[in-house]
């Protein structure tokens, strides 16, 4: 399920209209259309108050965002090569996307112990 789908299905659920949804987040009922028909993605600010609006949290929409960080992985790329080997490593392996979210917050759990 998208992003859009799921906002659609949430807001459903809430018996929200889209006008009444886009008044609740500040942001134009065309905008949440374009949003709920993939034509368009929220920042950050406009997903939490989504998030907020349909009493849910910001992660578990962001779990349905189906764009890939292209431009953050290019400059990654550019700038270390070995990104795209580890890319390219993951990819082969069929790692699905449980096991490298797990792998990601074991890293970020361990950082932030050290500290």
């Amino acid at each position: 399920m998208s992003l859009g789908q799921m906002l659609r299905q949430l807001r459903d659920e809430q018996d929200l209209s889209l006008r009444e949804f886009a008044k609740k987040i500040n942001c134009s009922p065309a905008f949440v259309s374009d949003v709920e028909l993939g034509r368009r993605y929220p920042s950050e600010d406009v997903l939490i108050e989504m998030a907020k609006a349909l009493k849910t949290s910001p992660g578990k929409l962001k779990e349905h965002d189906t764009r890939p960080p292209t431009e953050e992985m290019k400059e990654r790329i550019a700038a270390d090569p070995r990104f795209a080997l580890a890319f390219r490593t993951i990819v082969d392996s069929k790692v699905s996307p449980d096991e490298l979210i797990k792998f990601a917050k074991s890293r970020s759990e361990g950082r932030a112990k050290r500290k």
